[in-house]
């Protein structure tokens, strides 16, 4: 097995559990590693810190155990039996779609596996993960038993692969009763979504708003709602659900609306229009006063540090036409997803933009990602969703 020998004083990230070895803290390689083999990481003292996935890159390990349960043969069945029975625990009822594995989350960095009623959407975001995932269907396999319909693997869309990998996404498994089937119905705190694994963003669905799309709900009576960067419908169901008078969706992009429609019509909802169109334009555009309610849900504006400044100042423009169009008594539901963008300053950034339009606004509650998404609490990164509700005086 290949060594990867630190320079001195570099395993203190380790010996705090941290999940990533990045390549500026390796002193030599012992061997001649391929991308995605498993390395043992060797301290300047000569001890084992632990196993992880070599990786060319900035991160270069991405640690699997900090002992040797990585060389295990029962490791990942091990691993996504525990990811199993933590989701069991959370009494997701009238809901039969969660996420099951969330990376560093569930001790398996660079993996993503949501669950779709009986099919599992899996995502590679490293090399180690994508060679491996014939282990890991044969893990979901043991632990599901026959509630298992498929396995589709969506991993080439994912972060980007050095290793001269074929990327095809397609289904890893599927029982006897499962055919070609590339969408499917779930359930969602008793509301149906329609799921396409296949053409979907990530795999299919935004399952880390599930909470806060209850709480839409909970707050939706009786308003007419704009929910920005729709999608494919996830809070305009809700907001319908709790008593909106009317909502109004918008997306750019004409699979999602298609998508939406359909939702809207599986539920069987009135009072609901959508609308193909860039969200930021549409938001301007809008009469003061039209909406009692708003969601502002951007996809990441950010994507790696280096970013992140551009995308604090569009946060702030986007959120600055939000709060001085919403009506008197309004109330905005804003998120980012940039995990390089922390909590405090994405609610900097809302102050800036409240700040820039003269209006009182209150902050009622912070929002973040649910308890099928775990953060390490050696791994402060992997709390990447943050939101905030505010009330517009």
């Amino acid at each position: 097995m290949t060594r990867i020998h630190l320079k001195k004083g570099r395993e203190e990230s380790l010996l705090r559990r941290h999940p990533w070895l990045f390549s500026g803290a390796i002193s030599r390689i012992e061997g001649e590693p391929y991308e995605g083999d498993i390395v043992s990481i060797i301290s300047q003292s000569g001890e084992c810190l632990g196993y992880g996935h070599f990786q060319i890159g900035s991160i270069a390990v991405r640690v699997l155990s900090f002992d040797d349960a990585a060389l295990s043969p029962d490791f990942w069945k091990e691993r996504i039996g525990a990811a199993y029975r933590h989701r069991l625990s959370l009494s997701l009822n009238n809901t039969n779609c969660y996420r099951l594995v969330h990376g560093e989350g569930d001790m398996l960095p660079g993996l993503i596996v949501d669950w779709y009623n009986g099919v599992a959407v899996v995502q590679a975001h490293s090399v180690g993960m994508f060679l491996s995932l014939e282990k890991i269907s044969d893990a979901l396999k043991e632990v599901y038993g026959k509630e298992l319909k498929a396995i589709y693997d969506k991993s080439s869309g994912t972060a980007p692969f050095n290793a001269g990998l074929d990327l095809n996404d397609g289904f890893l498994y599927r029982n006897e009763d499962f055919s070609d089937e590339r969408e499917g119905i779930v359930m969602e705190n008793g509301h149906k979504f329609i799921v396409n694994w296949e053409e979907g963003q990530k795999t299919g669905f935004f399952l880390d708003q599930r909470e806060n799309r209850a709480l839409v709900e909970r707050y939706a009576a009786g308003r007419n709602v704009l929910n920005l960067f729709s999608y494919t419908g996830g809070f305009s169901i809700y907001a319908l659900a709790g008593g909106a008078t009317g909502v109004d969706s918008v997306d750019s992009s004409a699979k999602a609306v298609a998508m939406m429609e359909r939702n809207v019509a599986l539920n069987d909802f009135p009072n609901h229009h959508s609308f193909c169109e860039d969200a930021i334009d549409f938001v301007k555009n809008s009469p003061f006063g039209k909406y009692d309610m708003m969601i502002v849900d951007p996809p990441a504006f950010a994507k790696h540090r280096g970013a992140i400044r551009n995308a604090l100042r569009g946060y702030q423009r986007l959120n600055a036409s939000a709060i001085s169009k919403i009506a008197s008594g309004g109330i905005i539901f804003t998120f980012s997803c940039s995990q390089v963008v922390d909590s405090t300053s994405f609610a900097l950034t809302i102050f800036s933009a409240a700040a820039e339009t003269g209006r009182n606004v209150k902050i009622l509650d912070r929002l973040n990602q649910p308890a099928d998404h775990p953060v390490n609490i050696f791994h402060p990164e992997g709390e990447y969703l943050k939101g905030l509700i505010l009330y517009v005086e």
